[in-house]
């Protein structure tokens, strides 16, 4: 690991050790990729120096970022990390939580504490009522125990729109106040991170038919997104379709290729929608002549593969829920995006994934995805880099939701009769009919023109 530490680590330590003098919570917003979990590491070591601490716990979403973690900083603070005997700290889950004993909770208030809490925007709470699990622990056993606090994400706000635990948030506006800020388009311009090419895949002329007892109708359609709009077919009946894995694959193994001429050991990251997709993809790149490996929460001894695959030149590593957010594989570079999740957070974070440097000279990243509506939308919100009013806390709705949830705890309130009660009921020959068109489905074949169109977006 290099000792020097990069332009913005040194700037944010030196805000923070200022910070630290007068308040006890910092937070950090740093895009993926960046070095957030070094710039934590040396944030510790001062504190421990100085003598403002005797123990430093942290939190994580993964046991492989955990990992990270304690990889990291046993190089920094050149001390024992980890849950061994006369360590300087350790590090845990978040679902380790609701299971430490209160002899683990009480070291918050017997000993002066920093807790590091990685990927923070998984806990929400400010309240006990609209508080995740996680939240709930933090504001009960943490909050007012711990002598600081440092919280850090790449991604700081909620899919469900619920604000992140600890954080602050600017009043009557509602935006996230971050105490120190780095984007991806400052890191891309530092050099810290590579620029990320992303590739959105669509087909021309696309033929769906539909087939039933006596009849069969043909009908074209012009692109994945009219597909979606105006037919049966779902998302994930695209992801599940040989010709259009085929294409993304051949896309993904063609960039790898060309990546490996300067980086021999460079790899791809094939994002799964469950293991038995997985499996599919595996069979596809075997046909190829690929090599690769499967992690999965069912793959035995998974954590020790992703390892193995860190240092060894093994070409693509096909993964559901195991290489997201944290994972550090610098190796990686391409990445296909074949997963059912269409959240900006989730996006976002793979992305990460392929965003570390390795050397200089190493500046692209590529992602190729599927014209998806909401996966187009979030490619070309990254293109226009992170959007202020993602680090908004939608007070209105929030409001809403406080109230709703302390009603329904005082004694609730019953549920208004579904609009469907008042339609007149239906004849024994509909429901014949209903039940027959339910049991025989038509019969559905989509069928692509050979050519794929690609759309490339790229931050720079």
């Amino acid at each position: 690991m290099s000792t020097k530490l990069r332009r913005w680590q040194a700037e944010c330590l030196e805000l923070a050790k200022v910070h630290y003098l007068l308040h006890s919570d910092f937070f950090l917003q740093a895009t993926p990729a960046s070095g957030k979990t070094r710039l934590a590491a040396e944030i510790t070591r001062w504190l421990l120096e100085e003598g403002h601490i005797d123990f430093v716990i942290c939190f994580a979403p993964t046991r492989e970022v955990v990992a990270g973690i304690q990889r990291t900083f046993t190089v920094v603070l050149n001390q024992r990390f980890g849950d061994t005997l006369a360590s300087v700290g350790a590090a845990y889950t978040y679902q380790s939580m609701e299971y430490h004993p209160e002899e683990f909770w009480a070291l918050f208030t017997k000993y002066r504490t920093l807790t590091i809490f990685d990927e923070m925007h998984h806990c929400a709470g400010h309240d006990p009522l609209l508080s995740n699990t996680w939240g709930q622990q933090i504001i009960q056993r943490i909050q007012n125990a711990a002598t600081y606090t440092l919280a850090l994400s790449g991604t700081p706000w909620r899919s469900d729109e619920l604000p992140i635990a600890l954080a602050r948030y600017s009043d009557p506006e509602g935006k996230l106040i971050c105490d120190y800020r780095y984007d991806l388009q400052t890191a891309i311009q530092d050099g810290v991170c590579r620029s990320p090419r992303i590739t959105l895949i669509d087909n021309p002329l696309i033929r769906l038919t539909e087939e039933n007892e006596s009849t069969a109708s043909v009908r074209a359609f012009s692109s994945f997104q009219q597909l979606l709009s105006e037919s049966p077919i779902s998302y994930e009946d695209l992801l599940r379709h040989d010709d259009i894995l085929n294409a993304v694959l051949d896309l993904g193994i063609d960039r790898l290729n060309q990546e490996r001429g300067s980086v021999p050991n460079a790899g791809g990251l094939v994002v799964a929608t469950d293991i038995e997709h997985a499996h599919q993809i595996a069979e596809l790149l075997h046909h190829k002549g690929e090599s690769y490996v499967v992690v999965t929460s069912q793959t035995p001894k998974a954590h020790q593969l992703i390892d193995q695959y860190r240092y060894n030149s093994t070409r693509w590593i096909v993964a559901v829920s195991m290489i997201s957010e944290g994972t550090d594989i610098q190796r990686l570079c391409v990445c296909a995006y074949l997963s059912r999740i269409r959240t900006e957070l989730h996006y976002r974070q793979v992305l990460g994934r392929i965003l570390r440097k390795i050397n200089d000279s190493d500046d692209k990243a590529w992602l190729y995805v599927i014209a998806e509506p909401l996966l187009r939308k979030y490619s070309q919100r990254i293109a226009e880099d992170l959007p202020e009013d993602q680090a908004m806390l939608q007070t209105q709705k929030l409001n809403l939701r406080l109230e709703k949830a302390r009603s329904s705890q005082m004694g609730g309130t019953e549920e208004s009769e579904p609009a469907a009660s008042n339609s007149q009921p239906l004849s024994a020959k509909n429901i014949n009919e209903r039940e027959m068109q339910s049991f025989e489905p038509p019969l559905l074949t989509l069928s692509f023109s050979e050519y794929y169109r690609q759309h490339l977006l790229s931050l720079i």
